[in-house]
């Protein structure tokens, strides 16, 4: 899933303030659709339309998940802006989603 699907990535990667976020999920759990709403949110209200999300499934898909060592999920993977982070879980606690992204000093 691209959330961002008018704006070329690349073009945006350049700019120090485009987020590229992965969320790692198991199928369509509860869990899995509670994180992707919490992130829509999160994304919609922090980030305004400099974000893209890329849902990856790793029932479908499980070797996707050795580039960015996922062990447990769902788990959201920022690559952009560097450096990469990690959250585990449904991204329900949002001052904790928001701090681990870096958008709110710890």
């Amino acid at each position: 899933m691209k959330e961002n699907s008018d704006i070329e990535v690349s073009e945006l990667e350049m700019q120090n303030d485009f987020w590229v976020l992965r969320l790692y999920v198991a199928g369509k759990s509860p869990k899995a659709l509670i994180a992707l709403t919490n992130l829509k949110k999160i994304c919609r209200d922090q980030l305004n339309d400099k974000f893209t999300i890329e849902v990856i499934d790793l029932l479908e898909n499980p070797q996707l998940g050795a580039d960015d060592q996922i062990l447990a999920l769902p788990t959201l993977v920022r690559k952009l802006p560097v450096p990469v982070r990690k959250i585990i879980g449904d991204l329900s606690n949002t001052e904790r989603v928001l701090v681990g992204l870096d958008l709110l000093p710890q």
